[in-house]
């Protein structure tokens, strides 16, 4: 069953904030990244490329972890645990919304050598528990 998103968090999620994501290793550790994120309803979406550490560890174990702080009072925070899928489809149009809502620029004009990139996937969690202050 799904957990929903309060009316502070998606206000906060709909900002350009940063989160942490946080997959499982194959080893069992964690591995965390800084990413950029969208909201869409109640799940969160971010991007990657194929063949990133994240990626793989999505692809082989969808348990995810999302963690968001407030800029200007970082003890409000909120976890979303939840689950991952994974699709290319759509990849290049999300990494490019992300860009013009972080820095105002598409994608390429912000990072000119992700001409080189590998594909880019869309990874969409369904938040399954939400703990913090948000």
């Amino acid at each position: 069953m799904s957990a929903e998103l309060s009316d502070k968090l998606k206000e906060l999620l709909d900002s350009p904030v940063f989160v942490n994501i946080a997959t499982i290793q194959p080893d069992g550790s964690p591995q965390v990244s800084p990413v950029w994120v969208k909201r869409d309803g109640n799940d969160v979406l971010i991007s990657t490329t194929v063949d990133r550490r994240k990626e793989k560890n999505l692809r082989r174990d969808p348990r995810v972890s999302v963690l968001l702080q407030r800029f200007d009072s970082p003890y409000e925070y909120a976890e979303i645990r939840g689950t991952a899928e994974l699709t290319t489809e759509g990849g290049q149009e999300l990494i490019d919304e992300l860009s013009m809502k972080y820095s105002g620029k598409t994608y390429r004009e912000f990072n000119p050598a992700s001409v080189d990139d590998a594909p880019r996937v869309v990874v969409r969690i369904t938040p399954r528990k939400i703990v913090g202050m948000l």
